[in-house]
């Protein structure tokens, strides 16, 4: 259902960059073909992609921890808010974007306004003296996510249309080089299993720094899933293609 194993984790008590070779070393790291290549998705604010799903506690996982390939901790999206607000940032590229706008915009029900901004209610509580308010402050969670950096960059920052959450890319993986698929941290297997793959209307918030990861990934050209990711990054799709 999943191609495994998704994530080469750098390994934080070593590595100061998180980024070293201390990676999974099965043979299937040096031995099985990369995934199929596809050509790359158009560079714009809206794409439509292939979603699947993970969780920290898979046992290809497990020698890692709750860690992302930058040094961070995996997060889970705060929970989705059903429809978000669309809001049409994309720059036009051909006459037909105007149907892509109408895909991302889920037509027909009214939808939630969507912000990353904090939010502030106010709630009454009890105490001995009587009763108070307290203002209560809350800013959406952003998950973690790995994908082809080549393709969505690290510090990539998107929301699924569909539900309103927002992840950034903090990973990479040998099941993703190559492909236009994005994996979605889960805080669980069950959430995991029930997201399984799907097709997703994204929205890019914030780009991330191409040059960055093409620096983060130069010294680990050795497995080959990072060297098809380093190709196209240098701007070589033909040899990242040829690339088995």
């Amino acid at each position: 259902m999943r191609n495994r194993p998704y994530f080469l984790f750098a390994c934080a008590a070593v590595c100061a960059l998180f980024l070293s070779a201390c990676e999974t070393t099965s043979t299937r790291t040096h031995t099985t073909a990369l995934p199929k290549y596809e050509p790359p998705l158009a560079k714009r604010d809206f794409q439509n992609v292939r979603t699947t799903a993970y969780t920290h506690t898979e046992s290809d996982h497990l020698p890692y921890g709750n860690h992302n390939a930058l040094g961070g901790r995996l997060h889970a999206a705060t929970g989705a808010i059903r429809r978000a607000e669309y809001t049409p940032r994309a720059v036009a590229v051909n006459g037909d974007d105007v149907a892509d706008y109408r895909r991302a915009s889920y037509s027909g029900a009214a939808l939630e306004k969507f912000s990353l901004k904090e939010t502030k209610t106010t709630k009454v509580v009890k105490t001995k003296h009587g009763t108070k308010k307290v203002v209560i402050t809350k800013k959406p969670q952003i998950g973690s996510a790995a994908a082809d950096w080549s393709r969505w960059p690290a510090g990539t920052v998107f929301r699924l249309i569909s539900t309103g959450q927002v992840y950034r890319v903090e990973d990479y993986g040998w099941a993703l080089a190559g492909r236009n698929t994005i994996d979605l941290y889960m805080p669980s297997r069950g959430s995991m299993n029930s997201w399984g793959a799907r097709e997703e209307n994204i929205q890019i918030i914030q780009w991330g720094d191409p040059n960055e990861s093409l620096r983060l990934l130069q010294a680990h050209q050795g497995y080959r899933h990072i060297r098809r990711m380093v190709l196209e990054l240098q701007g070589q799709d033909a040899a990242a293609a040829a690339l088995d």
